[in-house]
């Protein structure tokens, strides 16, 4: 049942027909029918009247309530509620269940469990004694998991049973919800960058240059533009209403690159590696929409997720809490990728200056510390979040080699920091404002640097 749409069950539908209501015989009901048979058969051969009327009780009553079970009609509808159906790992989320009596007949004994993945915990169930005609019933449980991830839940089963509970028929409804688990996102320092302001302020490059009437782009004509902004030289030429586009600030672009490729992570759970990269992402992009630039969010096979600014960003015509819950949906369910490399990234930013990129690598041999170095050149700032896996994973023999690969990334002008087993983000963010690139394509105070450290 997805949240606030109901669903009903009718009680009485004859799908599996009379066999799937006896196979619904309860042990107490299956003990009853069997011995009323024994005394049936053992009042034949003894000849003893009274024995038989007695195996006759004993089998006909689990076949009465069988049949007044299955007979019955009324009907019930439910809604679920998720508060909220979207959470970080290891929080908690509410689930509401509305039960509804829409009969003219008060239900008999109904028992009520909801399918939930076991990561969220055990599957609840409830029982309802009786729901009047026209009555209603609200029950909740709480769901938790340290995962990320999508997970279903629902269908919602309803079980019926008689009085005497000789039978339970099982009826379920057949919409289910999803409860999205997020990445844990922490707040973060504010970055600065030289030469340009964040969001639309001072200093902001214009979307449109205004040199002359040339430099006019214009754009079809809308419903409720104001005809004073209709540039008729174009529409002359276009043989269409065109209306001269407003001036239009352009905000800071910031691409947050996350590396995702399983050669580059040891180890797993919600303690390993790639678990704190893909939350450093996460906390990295929502730090940046909150300061107002346009983001968007890359991994290593060249997938960005899509928006609707120029060039896949985000945030530029969203809005940034919308931006926000769409890569954060996508981060819930980002896995390993194929393990192809970084060549694929650096394609995607090979366009020009997309302004900042905050990169969260793993471990980088040789070839793939290359195709790092080259991707500074195209982006206005870099920095590098470096994981030495084989550290998390607790491997002594293996730990320790990402220096030369640190190195490397800094001569090419990253601001590049290792992230050591169990670090904080918000440390190593102030630690990285800190830093200063020293190599001559990333001189100190110029556009590729920091200024100013963090505020």
């Amino acid at each position: 049942m997805a949240a606030g749409e109901p669903g009903a069950v009718e009680d009485g539908d004859r799908k599996g027909g009379l066999r799937a209501a006896l196979g619904g015989l309860t042990t107490r009901g299956r003990s009853f029918l069997a011995a009323g048979l024994a005394a049936a058969v053992c009042a034949y051969v003894l000849g003893q009247g009274d024995l038989l009327r007695v195996g006759l009780l004993l089998a006909v009553l689990p076949l009465v309530c069988v049949t007044v079970l299955y007979r019955t009609r009324y009907r019930v509808t439910g809604t679920r509620r998720l508060s909220p159906s979207r959470v970080p790992a290891g929080a908690e989320a509410r689930v509401h269940l509305r039960m509804e009596n829409v009969s003219r007949l008060p239900t008999g004994l109904l028992m009520l469990q909801d399918r939930v993945p076991y990561v969220l915990g055990p599957r609840p169930r409830f029982v309802l004694d009786r729901v009047e005609a026209g009555g209603r019933r609200e029950v909740s449980y709480r769901v938790r998991s340290d995962l990320r991830g999508r997970y279903p839940l629902g269908p919602l089963q309803l079980r019926l049973s008689d009085p005497f509970g000789m039978c339970e028929l099982s009826r379920s409804f057949s919409a289910y919800d999803t409860l999205v688990v997020v990445p844990r996102t922490v707040p973060l320092p504010v970055l600065r960058l030289a030469g340009e302001a964040s969001g639309y302020g001072d200093g902001r490059q214009r979307s449109l240059a205004l040199a002359g009437e040339d430099d006019i782009i214009p754009r079809g004509y809308r419903h409720g533009d104001d005809l004073r902004r209709v540039h008729w030289r174009s529409t002359a030429r276009h043989g269409e209403l065109m209306v001269r586009r407003e001036e239009q600030p352009q905000r800071a672009r910031c691409t947050v690159l996350l590396d995702t490729r399983d050669i580059g992570y040891q180890g797993a759970g919600p303690d390993s590696a790639f678990e704190w990269a893909v939350s450093g992402a996460a906390s990295a992009l929502v730090h940046m929409l909150e300061r107002g630039f346009a983001v968007r969010l890359l991994t290593d096979d060249g997938n960005a997720v899509p928006g609707e600014g120029s060039g896949g960003f985000a945030g530029s015509t969203q809005e940034s809490a919308d931006s926000a819950g769409l890569m954060l949906d996508t981060l819930a369910v980002v896995g390993h990728s194929d393990g192809g490399g970084l060549s694929r990234a650096h394609d995607v930013l090979r366009g020009g200056n997309d302004g900042l990129l905050i990169a969260f690598f793993g471990d980088l041999d040789e070839e793939q510390a290359a195709v790092a170095a080259r991707m500074r050149q195209r982006a206005g700032a870099g920095v590098a979040f470096v994981l030495d896996s084989a550290a998390w994973a607790g491997d002594e023999d293996e730990a320790g080699r990402a220096e030369e690969r640190l190195r490397r990334l800094r001569e090419s002008g990253w601001i590049a920091v290792p992230v050591e087993p169990g670090a904080e983000l918000p440390a190593l963010w102030q630690l990285a404002g800190g830093m200063r690139t020293d190599s001559p394509s990333a001189p100190s105070g110029g556009a590729t640097g920091f200024t100013g450290g963090w505020s």
